[in-house]
């Protein structure tokens, strides 16, 4: 009888649980190389290179950014728009490039010339334009100088094949950002329009043009929000094998929810953290979503697939309580952590954790009772003068509105009459602070 009642009550609150996908940056990364054309017309690439970016069509910029020591620079993601890139290094002239498209953008390299190094404004550029003078110093992908007059055949024919490859690397990076964008835009519209099967097809379309963080994690969120429609059908279903059949489809669906927010959480993990500021709002952003679909997804898996993943599922919320500042919301989700221990039958952990929780709030109602509960459900006689304490103490605190107070009372019954077992009063320990 309890399994059942605690079975409904899990399927409720999954009824409830389709909320739309968290908003995801309109943002793109950015790369490129710099490198620095020596004597010789060979080139090296630069390290510290100095990559401004000015957004034209709102006033915004993104300054400061540096190269490695392979001469690469690397933006999480930019907002979308159109930029001026000015790049600056010691003892090289400044180059720049204008009406720059981030939707657009391919892998922007940027070959230096030697001389007077100065960083350049926006002003500066705009001033340059204006009068016509020189900018002191090319900005794009060829070189800013011309070739060297005694270039050998050979080294024509590297040079053209080197130019004729960026060439096509740009075009199939420009074409896979047209692709990311497009995609990204119709499957959350489809998704938020409850049309699963339509944002999971863009998805995975952007997806093979390039992999990217925020992609599967919405595509997570879409095959979780189809797997919960379907569970949600099936379990009204009254045939026996088209109920299983459909169960099956939907434990899939969370599958790969599980697997595809994984696959955004190992990508977030790759890259740097931006120094500017409003990337960093973005960037924080897409991170949050990765883990935070990954742990959703990976509950269900181990509540409803498959038992033995409760160890992961929970280092997946843990992962995702890290990265929580509000205090409110950490609480909220350690308390969601234990009852997806408790949900997967891994109710020692879950008394564990229960405890931990009580220890920082001693009036959670909820924390009593699934502690008592975790700890009944054990099965060892050991615990059941503890489990009858703490389920005690929810029915002292809990309105007789609680949908759980009639099977707290059935189960202090049970120990009461077959156990020979009463409720002992219990001391709340002192609240204690958390930290982090």
């Amino acid at each position: 009888m309890r399994k059942n009642l605690f079975f409904r009550t899990a399927v409720a609150a999954l009824l409830l649980s389709l909320c739309a996908v968290a908003a995801s940056a309109q943002s793109m990364p950015v790369s490129g190389k710099v490198t620095l054309r020596q004597a010789d017309g060979s080139e090296v690439p630069v390290k510290d290179a100095i990559v401004d970016f000015y957004q034209t069509d709102i006033s915004r910029k993104f300054l400061g950014l540096k190269t490695d020591k392979n001469g690469v620079y690397r933006h999480a993601g930019l907002p979308m728009g159109v930029y001026t890139i000015i790049v600056t290094a010691p003892g090289a002239r400044p180059s720049f490039q204008t009406d720059v498209r981030i939707s657009q953008m391919p892998e922007m390299g940027f070959r230096l010339e030697p001389g007077e190094s100065k960083r350049l404004t926006l002003d500066d550029i705009k001033a340059m334009m204006a009068g016509n003078s020189p900018a002191g110093g090319a900005g794009g992908t060829t070189p800013a100088a011309a070739t060297p007059a005694k270039e050998s055949d050979a080294d024509r024919e590297k040079r053209l094949a080197e130019e004729a490859r960026i060439k096509a690397s740009n075009e199939k990076i420009v074409a896979g950002n047209e692709v990311v964008s497009r995609t990204f835009k119709a499957g959350n519209e489809a998704l938020n329009a409850g049309n699963f099967d339509e944002a999971i097809r863009q998805y995975e379309e952007g997806l093979s043009a390039r992999e990217e963080p925020a992609l599967f994690a919405n595509r997570s969120e879409a095959y979780r929000r189809r797997g919960v429609d379907r569970f949600n059908a099936a379990i009204k279903m009254t045939d026996e094998a088209g109920k299983a059949a459909a169960m099956e489809s939907a434990f899939n669906d969370w599958r790969k929810a599980a697997e595809s927010s994984s696959k955004a959480v190992e990508l977030m993990k790759t890259q740097a953290a931006p120094t500017d500021p409003g990337a960093q709002a973005n960037h924080a952003q897409n991170k949050l979503a990765a883990y935070s679909t990954r742990a959703e997804a990976m509950r269900l898996v181990a509540t409803k697939v498959d038992k033995s993943q409760a160890d992961a599922a929970f280092t997946a919320y843990q992962e995702y309580i890290d990265l929580q500042s509000d205090a409110a919301k950490k609480s909220k989700l350690r308390t969601d952590a234990a009852k997806l221990l408790f949900d997967a039958n891994a109710y020692g952990r879950a008394a564990e954790e229960y405890k931990k929780i009580l220890a920082e709030d001693p009036e959670n109602a909820d924390a009593y009772l699934y502690l008592g509960f975790a700890l009944f459900n054990t099965g060892e006689k050991a615990n059941f003068q503890e489990a009858a304490n703490f389920i005690g103490r929810f029915v002292e605190k809990a309105p007789e509105t609680n949908p759980m107070k009639t099977e707290a009372k059935s189960i202090l019954d049970f120990l009461k009459t077959q156990e020979n077992i009463k409720p002992e009063k219990i001391q709340p320990a002192p609240a204690r602070r958390r930290r982090g």
